[in-house]
C-alpha cells in the first residue's frame, strides 16, 4: 500500500465480506479484522490479494505468543518471500535503485536548468539517461499500477507513472519529431512551465525528478516510519533468549520460551528477568525503566513479584516463574500497544473516505484541464505541462499517513512512560474528560499497610524505636497485615535484629502477647479510652480521625505506646491530584471505606468531593449520574469492585498492579507505580490529537492550494514532485516530534507544593 486511497480500497473490499469489520493501517501495513468463525484468515488473504495487494497473515508480535489473526498488506513494498532477510534484501534494492536513479538524473537536472553547460547534442545524452529513469528507476510505480489496472483500481502509483510516462513521451516526440533534437539546441532556466510556442522545449529533467524525489520521499518517510514504530521493536528486545535453569542439579542455559510455569530459573546480576515470577531467594535491585517507565530501582527479596524483561542491578536471584509467554505482563503490554496502533480518529475514517475517490477525481481534473488548455488554443506543451503537474502533485499520502503515523509514535512514547493506551478512540475521549472518578486503596494509596506514627507514654525508659522493636518481635511471627506492617517498619529502622518471643499466644479479636528479652509484651486493640494516659488517649483519637487503626503496646501490663497504622497516600499523589485540576479536570474521591477514612486521605490531597462506603454498584451508578448531568467521566481504579465502574465510564483508566478485571474494562492502563502518570496521559492525549489535526490540515490545505496552482501552470512538473515529497515527509516529521515528547509539569503550586510524605507525619520542605 502506498497511500491512503490504497486504505480504503482494501478496507472496502474486506468489509464486503459477511460480517467482517476491517481497519488497515498504512503506517504498519497490517488490517485489523474482526470476522466471524465462517470467513477464515485464508479467506481474508485471498480478498485483499484480488484487490491487487500481496497479503499474509501476520506474525505474533515477538515474546507475545498467541495465534495469528490478521491480514496484513504490503505497506509500500512487494512482499518477501518467507526466507530469512528478505526484507532487508528487498530494502537494500531499494536503496540501490534509488542512488543509481540519483546517479543518473542529477546530470540530466543540472544539464536542463542551467544553459551554460549545455553543450551540443546535450540534450540527447540527458534522453539517454532519462529513459533509463523513466523506465528502470521508476519501474515499481509502473509495476503496481499495472496490477492496479488490472484489477479496476488507481492509486498514488498510477499518477506517478501516468506523470512520467507522459513527461518522458513528450519529450521524445519533441527530440525526435518536434525539432529540440537539432544540435545547438539550448532551454532557458525556468521553474515554472514554459509557456513558448513550439514543440522545441523537452521535460527530461520532470521525467527523472519525478521519479527520483518520489523513491527518495518515500524512502525517508518509510525510514521515518519505522522509527515512530519503534515501541514494539523495543519491547520485543526487552525479552530474555535464553535462561539459567537448575534441572537434574545441573544448572544449564535453555531458550527462555522452553521455561514453564513453576519451574526456578536464576537470574545474575546485569541479566534480564526471562518471565514473570515470585523471588524464591535471594535479593537485589531491579532495573524496571524500560518495562513500565519506573525511573527508581526497585529492591525485591523473597515473596517480591518480578517482571519479565527487568535488569537485575545487584545480586543472584532464584525465581519461579508464575507466567510464561503470552500470559507475561511484557506481552500483554506488547499487545495493547500493537492493538492501540491500528485505530483511527473520527477525523481520519473522513480522511480515509474522501482519499478513496481521490486518485480518479485526480485523472479527472487531469483530463479536463488537457482538454480545456487545448481548447482555448494554448500551445500543446502548455496544455500537457499543467496537465502533468496535476498528475504529480496530487497527494493522497499525507492524507493516510496523518493518523497512523502520529499515533504510532504516541503509543510508542506512552509506553516508554508507562502509560499504555487502547486505541486512538481512548485517545479523543481521554482529551474530553472533565471529571475524573479516583479509587482510594491502591490508586491514591500505596495499598500496603504500614506504620504511620508511634507515640510513646511521657515518663517512660523505653523510647518509642525500642518499644516499635519490641511489638515487631511479638508480630514477626504472623501474616496479619497489621503484623506485616509493624515488623517492616521496625527492620527498616535499622536497629539489629528483631529477638526471637516465646510463650507466643494470640487472643481472637484482641491480639497477640509473647515474651521478649524476659519482658512480658503485648499488642492489643486500644479498648476502653479512660484507663490510658492523656498523650496515649489522644494519639488513639487522632488515629481514629485520620482513618487509621490504633494498636497499643502494653510492656509488663504497663501502657508504653500507640502505634498508628493505615494505608498512607502515595508520595505523588498530591501533585497529580493538582495537576488534574490544573488541566481543568475535577476530581472526585469514590471509595468503599469509611467515610472518616476517606475525608482524612483526600484532606491530605487537596479533593474536596467525596464518596464514601459506596458498593461497587454505586460507583457505577454514580458514574451514570455524573453522565447525565453532562460530564465526561474517567474512572481510576484498580480492584475488582472498580470493574463496572470502569467499564461504564466514557473512559476507564486502570493501575497496573491491580486485578485482572480492572485492567480488562479498562482503555487506558498506567504500568509505573506513579499516580503522576494520569495527568501525563491526559497531557499526551491532547498533545497527540493536536499533532494529528495539524497532519490533516496540512494533508487538505496542501491540495487546496496546490492543485489550483498545476491546474493554472503556474507548477513545474519536477516542482510538484518535490513538493508533492515534501508534503508526506512534512507530515510524518510532525509525528516523529512525539517520540521526544516529555510531560511539562505545572511549576511548583504555592506552599503545599513542597509536601513529602515520610513514615509517620507530612513535612513540608522549602
Amino acid at each position: 500500500m502506498t497511500c491512503a486511497a490504497c486504505v480504503g480500497r482494501v478496507e472496502k473490499r474486506l468489509g464486503r465480506l459477511e460480517g467482517v469489520h476491517a481497519t488497515v493501517n498504512l503506517a504498519t501495513g497490517r488490517a485489523k479484522v474482526a470476522h466471524p468463525a465462517s470467513v477464515s484468515v485464508e479467506a481474508l488473504v485471498a480478498v485483499v490479494e484480488a484487490a491487487g495487494y500481496p497479503a499474509r497473515p501476520a506474525e505474533p508480535t515477538a515474546g507475545s505468543g498467541g495465534t495469528p489473526q490478521t491480514a496484513r498488506p504490503a505497506a509500500g513494498r512487494e512482499p518477501d518471500d518467507g526466507r530469512p532477510g528478505s526484507e532487508e534484501v528487498s530494502e537494500r534494492q531499494e536503496r540501490d535503485r534509488l542512488l543509481i536513479t540519483a546517479l543518473l538524473a542529477v546530470p540530466v537536472l543540472v544539464l536542463s536548468m542551467v544553459p551554460a553547460w549545455q553543450f551540443r547534442n546535450w540534450q540527447w545524452l540527458c534522453f539517454v539517461l532519462a529513459a533509463q529513469v523513466a523506465v528502470w528507476g521508476a519501474w515499481p510505480f509502473h509495476r503496481r499500477a499495472l496490477r492496479g489496472l488490472r484489477h479496476g483500481t488507481a492509486t498514488m502509483d498510477t499518477l506517478v507513472s501516468l506523470g512520467v510516462t507522459a513527461s518522458f513521451a513528450w519529450s521524445a516526440y519533441a527530440l525526435f519529431l518536434g525539432g529540440a533534437g537539432l544540435p545547438g539546441m539550448t532551454m532557458p532556466l525556468t521553474l515554472l512551465p514554459s509557456a513558448s510556442g513550439g514543440v522545441a522545449h523537452v521535460y527530461l529533467e520532470a521525467a527523472v525528478g519525478v521519479p527520483l524525489f518520489v523513491l527518495a520521499g518515500r524512502r525517508l518517510e518509510a525510514r521515518a516510519r519505522r522509527g515512530t514504530g519503534s515501541a514494539l521493536r523495543s519491547l520485543a528486545e526487552l525479552a530474555a533468549k535464553d535462561v539459567a535453569v537448575r534441572r537434574g542439579g545441573v544448572e544449564c542455559r535453555v531458550p527462555a520460551a522452553e521455561l514453564a510455569v513453576g519451574e526456578v530459573f536464576l537470574v545474575r546480576p546485569g541479566e534480564r528477568v526471562a518471565t514473570d515470577g515470585t523471588v524464591v531467594e535471594g535479593g537485589s535491585a531491579l532495573d524496571l525503566s524500560l518495562v513500565t517507565g519506573e525511573s527508581h530501582p526497585v529492591e525485591v527479596g523473597p515473596g517480591s513479584a518480578v517482571i519479565g524483561g527487568a535488569v537485575n542491578s545487584g545480586g543472584l536471584l532464584e525465581v519461579r516463574a508464575d507466567a510464561v509467554g503470552a500470559d507475561t505482563q511484557l506481552a500483554r503490554i506488547s499487545r495493547l500497544v500493537e492493538d492501540a496502533q491500528t485505530g483511527k480518529a473520527a477525523i481520519q475514517r473522513l480522511a480515509d473516505s474522501v482519499a478513496a475517490v481521490f486518485v480518479p477525481a485526480v485523472l479527472s481534473v487531469s483530463v479536463t484541464v488537457l482538454g480545456f488548455w487545448l481548447g482555448a488554443g494554448a500551445d500543446p506543451q502548455a496544455a500537457i505541462t499543467a496537465a502533468v503537474a496535476v498528475l504529480v502533485v496530487a497527494c493522497p499520502c499525507a492524507l493516510g499517513l496523518a493518523t497512523p503515523t502520529a499515533l504510532l509514535a504516541a503509543t510508542g512514547r506512552g509506553a516508554r512512560l508507562g502509560i499504555l493506551v487502547s486505541g486512538v478512540e481512548a485517545l479523543e475521549r481521554l482529551r474530553k474528560v472533565d471529571t475524573v472518578v479516583l479509587d482510594k486503596t491502591g490508586t491514591l494509596t500505596t495499598g500496603r499497610m504500614s506504620v504511620v506514627a508511634v507515640t510513646a507514654a511521657a515518663g517512660t525508659d523505653a523510647g518509642a524505636a525500642e518499644v516499635l522493636r519490641l511489638a515487631a518481635a511479638v508480630e514477626q511471627g504472623s501474616d496479619h497485615p497489621l503484623a506485616r506492617a509493624l515488623v517492616t517498619h521496625a527492620r527498616r529502622q535499622g536497629n539489629g535484629p528483631l529477638p526471637r518471643p516465646v510463650r507466643f499466644a494470640a487472643v481472637p479479636g484482641s491480639g497477640v502477647s509473647a515474651l521478649v528479652d524476659g519482658e512480658e509484651v503485648a499488642v492489643t486493640r486500644p479498648g476502653e479510652l479512660h484507663g490510658l494516659p492523656d498523650d496515649l488517649r489522644e494519639a488513639v483519637r487522632a488515629a481514629e480521625t485520620a482513618g487509621h487503626t490504633a494498636v497499643l503496646v502494653r510492656v509488663a501490663d504497663v501502657p508504653r505506646a500507640v502505634i498508628s497504622v493505615g494505608d498512607t497516600p502515595r508520595s505523588d499523589a498530591y501533585r497529580a491530584v493538582e495537576h488534574l485540576r490544573r488541566l481543568g479536570l475535577r476530581p472526585v474521591l469514590a471509595t468503599g471505606d469509611r467515610e472518616a477514612t476517606a475525608r482524612a486521605i483526600a484532606g491530605q490531597l487537596g479533593i474536596t468531593e467525596i464518596h464514601a462506603e459506596v458498593l461497587p454498584e454505586d460507583k457505577a451508578a454514580l458514574v451514570a449520574t455524573f453522565q447525565k448531568h453532562g460530564s465526561r467521566v474517567a474512572v481510576v481504579g484498580d480492584g475488582v469492585n472498580d470493574a463496572a465502574a470502569l467499564a461504564a465510564a466514557d473512559l476507564g483508566i486502570a493501575m497496573a498492579g491491580g486485578a485482572d478485571a480492572a485492567i480488562g474494562a479498562a482503555d487506558v492502563t498506567l504500568v509505573r507505580e506513579d499516580i503522576q502518570a494520569l495527568p501525563d496521559a491526559v497531557r499526551l492525549a491532547r498533545h497527540t490529537l493536536a499533532t494529528i489535526r495539524a497532519n490533516l490540515v496540512w494533508a487538505f490545505g496542501y491540495n487546496l492550494v496546490t492543485l489550483p496552482l498545476a491546474a493554472v501552470g503556474r507548477l513545474n512538473p519536477m516542482v510538484a514532485a518535490a513538493a508533492m515529497s515534501a508534503s508526506s515527509l512534512l507530515v510524518v516529521g510532525n509525528s516523529l516530534r512525539l517520540r521526544a515528547w516529555n510531560p511539562s509539569r505545572p511549576r511548583a503550586f504555592g506552599h503545599r507544593s513542597g509536601r513529602t510524605r515520610t513514615a509517620n507525619r507530612w513535612e513540608t520542605s522549602s
